[in-house]
């Protein structure tokens, strides 16, 4: 398997389900091997804001992305045998977008209690690049500390909070903004947005 191309993302109950979907699309798009877990409350989620049917949940991860070039992976949040639970099974990192305040403090206190807190742990023990992309609002003391905790750690925080300065035009303007900023710090080279210093981006437009 080629380590480069094998990289693990996460969905949970946070809102903004849209953009771990438009990340997975992007990733398969090129030609990734996309291992993704989805929590329980992550699936009710995609139903509740993307009218998704969560009761075949094979099948509609088939129809959303069987189109796409790369191999999607798909494993159940309980299964803490899969694969990408053991640091021997290699991958290029971990995405989890968004990133419920529930997920990210099972994260910062090494608690391993599913497969995604445990495929979390993981990148953690073996020095893999780990991305976390929050979406809560407003953010407390806790919140704020387990974030503090684990960028010390080196994990990377990317709040959901995209940028305006590149004149977006719709919401998936806005949602490629982010994925596009989480494939920098995992340096995948992409063109989801238009960059500050490109000829078309200046102040006032």
């Amino acid at each position: 398997m080629d380590r480069q191309k094998a990289i693990v993302v996460g969905i949970t109950g946070a809102s903004g389900s849209v953009y771990g979907v438009k990340l997975i699309e992007t990733l398969l798009e090129m030609e990734f091997s996309v291992h993704l877990v989805v929590s329980g409350a992550g699936w009710r989620v995609l139903k509740e804001e993307l009218g998704w049917n969560t009761a075949s949940r094979e099948e509609t991860l088939q129809e959303q992305f069987g189109r796409l070039p790369g191999k999607l992976v798909y494993h159940n949040v309980a299964d803490i045998g899969a694969s990408i639970a053991s640091g021997s099974f290699l991958t290029c990192g971990m995405i989890v977008m968004p990133c419920s305040m529930g997920t990210l403090s099972s994260i910062a206190s090494g608690a391993s209690d599913n497969l995604m807190a445990r495929a979390a742990d993981v990148m953690l023990k073996e020095g893999r690049p780990l991305v976390l992309v929050p979406r809560e609002t407003p953010l407390h003391a806790i919140h704020l500390e387990n974030m503090l905790k684990l960028a010390r750690l080196g994990v990377r925080i990317i709040p959901a909070m995209p940028a305006f300065y590149f004149g977006p035009q719709t919401i998936d303007d806005l949602v490629k903004f982010l994925v596009g900023k989480v494939l920098d710090n995992l340096g995948i080279e992409h063109a989801l947005f238009k960059r500050w210093g490109d000829d078309h981006v200046q102040p006032g437009e």
